[in-house]
């Protein structure tokens, strides 16, 4: 099972380019052996929440707020490390300004 706030390795299926790639996500939260995640990426011009390597990561990261999808725990490669609650928080909160931005838009 997974853990909101968990980074984990898991396989993922991009629909613009063929196969599966290991990528680092962000465990939103987890229901029925399903995880739905944020995906992760190294490249700095990204929008989203900043993820350093003091906090974990293997090189400067963003946690991507726009590309949230859902993984079976199958996909897991293994687990990397845990946010702080204080990020946690920080991605939560952020993410529901994004969501509060559409309701009224």
């Amino acid at each position: 099972m997974f853990k909101a706030g968990e980074i984990v390795l898991a396989k993922i299926q991009f629909a613009d380019t063929p196969g599966v790639k290991q990528r680092p996500a962000l465990v939103l939260f987890e229901e029925l052996g399903n995880a739905v995640v944020a995906g992760i990426t190294s490249n700095p011009n990204m929008k989203g929440v900043p993820l350093t390597r003091a906090e974990g990561a293997i090189k400067e990261s963003v946690i991507k707020l726009n590309y949230i999808f859902t993984i079976s725990e199958e996909a897991v490669v293994k687990r990397l490390f845990t946010l702080s609650q204080e990020k946690r928080k920080e991605v939560y909160r952020r993410l529901c300004d994004r969501l509060m931005m559409l309701e009224s838009g």
